[in-house]
């Protein structure tokens, strides 16, 4: 079955490359691609966070997995790629609650989305807190490691 996304919007940050580390301190805008109004954003500065949904388009085909250890770290469990959040995935989307500093008119300054300058952007969505977990979130300690240095600013 085939699904037609459009990008509604692209990233713009000082980050180029494909990394894993080191995203804090980043500061992203958010700017909205022409055919979409900017009536789109209204309100949207009533919320402190948000969700964005991008595409990670610089993943090639030849490197998508349905498993392996992540990070190639052979001391953490081989696992399907549904039980980690690696760019080489079928559809290659990401998904990232980021905080929202500023709306501009056709732009949204944002920290802590962890996608590359010129990311196209899928969707924008508010976090309400009625969406959030409301029983404890559990996670395996091999990606409690692997987050060690993510949200780390680069030295």
């Amino acid at each position: 079955m085939e699904i037609k996304i459009e990008a509604i919007a692209i990233v713009k940050n000082k980050r180029e490359g494909l990394s894993d580390d080191f995203w804090g301190g980043i500061l992203t805008e958010v700017e909205l691609l022409p055919h979409i109004p900017s009536a789109s954003l209204n309100g949207i500065e009533t919320f402190s966070h948000l969700e964005i949904l991008f595409q990670f388009d610089k993943v090639s085909d030849a490197t998508i997995v349905f498993s392996g250890h992540p990070r190639g770290n052979k001391e953490w469990p081989d696992i399907g790629i549904f039980a980690q959040r690696k760019k080489d995935r079928p559809n290659r989307l990401g998904l990232t609650i980021v905080e929202l500093v500023e709306r501009k008119e056709r732009s949204l300054l944002v920290k802590n989305l962890d996608a590359i300058n010129g990311t196209p952007v899928i969707d924008i969505k508010p976090i309400m807190k009625e969406f959030l977990p409301d029983s404890p979130i559990k996670q395996p300690g091999w990606a409690t490691e692997l987050m060690v240095d993510y949200w780390k600013n680069r030295q």
